[in-house]
């Protein structure tokens, strides 16, 4: 069968149009609240100086956390450049509130590859959580993907200090959590224990709905600055947001007990940190129209997809089951070749620090990581899937999956 891929993308493109408007319909909601924001603590160009040192005192990055909480509907945020990953930032939040002896169970069956070493599924001597004394358990997910909830009426004790919620599929073939889903969660951990914490891994679920977390009830998020808040315009850092004592806590573990939220130089990044969350909601509406364009078009031609084409989207992950390491390694190779870096180099499968299998990544991006920036991956394990997240523009992402579609 020949298979014209230009053809195909303009007719999935006319079929999506209805949805490509919705998107902007959300785009804009979310900007004008940002803009909110910026408006209500009178943002001005004084704020992108930086200071050395221990970076006390640093108006710029005071003034950002206040607009990021008020973005976040949370009490407080803390925004800083020294959280490397969006893994630090959600270590630093459970090594920041959990005690020896307390409990923590995810809710959302198995947590993201790079959190097993934290938390201690796997691995040894390098400090988990589990090496300090607190216990771990997860509810697993139903056959269907979905979350137990008979099961999450009866699974939070007396002990239960922390749940996690993980917002986003991961690498994981299951639906990604809404808002709705979100709060339905916190409604239920609440009426077993006021007291237990609501924690959510928020990485690459911003700006995706019209509210985040905290409005409907969680009690501290975290993410990275190089998924969806950076606005594919920040160079690194993550964020950490929630009730004040709660996001104090966890900064208290990214420096120090009693400097807290008080340091960190931002280094002279200010203004793109004010301005990648600017960006932000305009460049997550180009992904998800990405999303949407990849499941279409790779449903059309048989392939398992997750979310489905259609479907209203919860993060800016479009999974696809190719179902062999060639096709994986394939797929990846023709997003790299079509990257604005490094389009001359070869996806190979690699170990990478904090994941148990080998990946094939295709990241031909600006800021290394990025997964605002449009790029794809996969374990190399059965039924080989590859993970296709951010884009700046989804005619970049319509570019590149042309290439994809003869390579497989």
């Amino acid at each position: 069968m020949v298979i014209n891929s230009s053809e195909q993308l303009q007719d999935a493109v006319k079929a999506l149009r209805p949805i490509f408007e919705e998107i902007d319909i959300n785009v804009k909601q979310n900007l004008k609240k940002v803009l909110m924001a910026f408006r209500n603590y009178r943002v001005g160009v004084h704020h992108f100086a930086g200071v050395s040192g221990y970076g006390h005192d640093d108006l710029g990055r005071q003034t950002l956390d206040q607009v990021f909480a008020e973005v976040m509907g949370a009490e407080a945020a803390a925004v800083r450049v020294q959280l490397v990953s969006g893994t630090h930032a959600i270590a630093c939040c459970l090594f920041g509130v959990l005690r020896p002896g307390d409990e923590m169970v995810s809710v959302v069956g198995a947590p993201y590859d790079t959190l097993e070493e934290v938390i201690g599924v796997r691995g040894q001597g390098q400090g988990s959580l589990r090496e300090f004394g607190i216990d771990y358990r997860q509810l697993e997910l139903t056959a269907d993907g979905t979350i137990d909830w008979q099961a999450l009426k009866t699974a939070i004790g007396q002990r239960t200090r922390l749940v996690l919620i993980q917002r986003s599929c991961g690498y994981s073939w299951r639906p990604s959590l809404s808002i709705t889903d979100i709060e339905k969660i916190v409604q239920c951990v609440k009426q077993q224990n006021p007291n237990t914490i609501c924690f959510v891994d928020n990485c690459y679920g911003e700006f995706i709905e019209d509210k985040e977390p905290p409005t409907v009830g969680a009690d501290l998020v975290a993410g990275s600055l190089i998924k969806n808040p950076g606005g594919t315009i920040v160079t690194a850092g993550g964020y950490i947001a929630g009730k004040a004592e709660l996001v104090e806590a966890a900064t208290c573990r990214l420096t120090a007990p009693g400097i807290g939220s008080s340091g960190g130089a931002t280094f002279e990044q200010n203004r793109l940190l004010f301005q990648g969350l600017f960006l932000a909601s305009q460049m997550v509406g180009e992904a998800i129209k990405g999303t949407h364009l990849t499941a279409y078009i790779f449903d059309q031609l048989g392939y398992p997809v997750n979310p489905q084409p259609m479907a209203s989207r919860r993060d800016v992950i479009q999974a696809i089951q190719l179902g062999s390491p060639e096709k994986l390694i394939a797929f990846c190779r023709a997003i790299q070749q079509y990257s604005p870096i490094g389009s001359y180099l070869d996806p190979v499968p690699a170990q990478m620090p904090g994941y148990e299998s080998q990946l094939v990544m295709a990241g031909g991006t600006f800021i290394d990581g990025s997964t605002s920036e449009f790029s794809a991956d996969g374990p190399l394990r059965e039924p080989y899937i590859v993970f296709c997240q951010g884009g700046t523009h989804w005619t970049h992402v319509a570019i590149a999956l042309e290439a994809a579609i003869e390579a497989i």
